[in-house]
């Protein structure tokens, strides 16, 4: 094949170097000639694509120009930024921690950020029903109770989309279903173990958690039996929640969670489910639930607001700090698998007083009147609706909670998938 002779100008890298033998280029051979040796010239970052990166200079010849004294050129360093005019000329202040340091760029902030929040750091409440339809709640912008047939499964599938695996559920039971005991929510073939074994069916990976507590199918609205003087009885509550909780277990409930703050239900519930062969089912136990105000929307979409009075004898009072280690305590000596605070960014003290005396893993419940003040401040316009919803999550998480129920569950996951994208 023939050769073709080329002169070439000074190459950047490649004065006083000759090449061992000739390169080749497509389907020819070019020898090089390089003329008298010159300065080497500036190194761009977008010279990379340019004639400086086609001449393929070894490591041993790169070296050799810097031994002989020509480097390539850096670009020179940027010009200090000017001050505004006006501002004082003033002496740097006698400080060696200047914490701003770590916070200067973007990288930085990320690189050193010390919580994160993931799709998997969810479970997505989701209310269900026996109608076909999707009916909106009201107090819940965007929530709706689903079609247990076909509005749930649509709604898994996108929550599954985005990396949301885990859900938890809670019926609207028809009236006619609810008494004073609540024997309908042990019912095998109920709305909620139906329901379990269609997503089972239809996704056997979702982790489902459940609810145990009889406020929604008691006809006084409570989560336990009452009796004649309106006194909650709490260890016959107890005898119909291990009846719940293994009636879940056997439709295929990875994780049934009372939520009722009955005394001594966990150990109950766990016994009862061992006796049944569900070792392997967890309990997500209701640890420190507070007779709290944020609960109201809640309420309206289940349509289980108690008949009369408050709850305020079995769930813990708003202002109680140290009782809630009474009721850690008692849950994790019980057979536990996960202590749950409950509402959440209100009682960020108490998760991370849990999460500080705890092995155990720690749930929040971002409450129903939390996502739907949040929704009012947005539609409003008093707020960024979707900063507010990311940072009160993170903060669940700074707080120490390792899971989080949210309503805002399929939402987040899309913003978190979007920015990392």
């Amino acid at each position: 094949m023939a050769s073709t002779i080329v002169n070439v100008g000074p190459i950047q890298g490649l004065d006083r170097l000759r090449p061992a033998k000739p390169l080749k280029l497509n389907s020819g051979r070019i020898q090089i000639k390089t003329t008298r040796p010159q300065r080497l010239s500036t190194i761009r970052a977008s010279d990379s694509d340019g004639s400086f990166g086609k001449t393929r200079l070894s490591d041993a010849e790169c070296e050799a120009a810097v031994v002989a004294g020509n480097p390539p050129q850096a670009p020179p360093a940027p010009p200090k930024p000017a001050a505004p005019s006006g501002t004082p000329v003033v002496s740097s202040l006698p400080i060696g921690r200047r914490p701003r340091r770590n916070r200067r760029s973007p990288a930085l902030r990320a690189a050193l950020q010390e919580t994160s929040l993931s799709p998997a750091n969810f479970v997505y409440p989701l209310f269900i029903h026996e109608g076909q339809d999707d009916t909106p709640i009201g107090a819940m912008p965007g929530c709706y109770r689903l079609g247990w047939r076909h509005g749930l499964v649509e709604e898994v599938a996108k929550a599954r989309d985005v990396g949301v695996n885990s859900i938890v559920l809670f019926p609207k039971v028809p009236d006619a279903l609810k008494n004073s005991t609540g024997d309908e929510a042990y019912n095998d073939n109920g709305l909620v173990p139906r329901t379990i074994r269609l997503l089972k069916d239809k996704y056997p990976d979702l982790v489902i958690y459940t609810d145990v507590a009889l406020d929604p199918y008691s006809s006084d609205g409570h989560d336990g039996i009452v009796r004649e003087d309106g006194v909650i009885m709490n260890d016959e509550t107890v005898h119909q929640l291990c009846k719940q909780a293994v009636s879940q277990a056997r439709a295929g409930a990875d994780v049934v969670s009372p939520s009722d703050m009955m005394d001594g239900r966990v150990g109950a519930i766990r016994t009862a489910l061992d006796a049944e062969g569900f070792q392997h089912v967890s309990i997500m136990s209701y640890t420190a639930k507070y007779a709290s105000s944020f609960y109201g929307p809640f309420r309206e979409a289940l349509d289980s607001n108690p008949r009369f009075g408050d709850k305020k004898t079995y769930q813990m009072n708003p202002a109680n700090y140290r009782e809630a280690m009474v009721e850690a305590n008692e849950d994790e000596s019980e057979g536990a698998d996960i202590l749950l605070v409950k509402p959440g960014l209100p009682y960020l003290d108490i998760i991370r007083l849990l999460r500080d005396n705890s092995p155990l893993p720690i749930a929040a419940y971002q409450v129903s009147g939390e996502y739907s003040m949040i929704k009012a401040g947005g539609v409003l316009k008093m707020i960024d609706e979707e900063k507010v919803m990311m940072e009160s999550l993170m903060c669940l998480r700074r707080a120490g909670a390792d899971i989080i129920l949210t309503y805002f569950a399929l939402q987040a996951a899309r913003t978190i998938c979007g920015e990392k994208r």
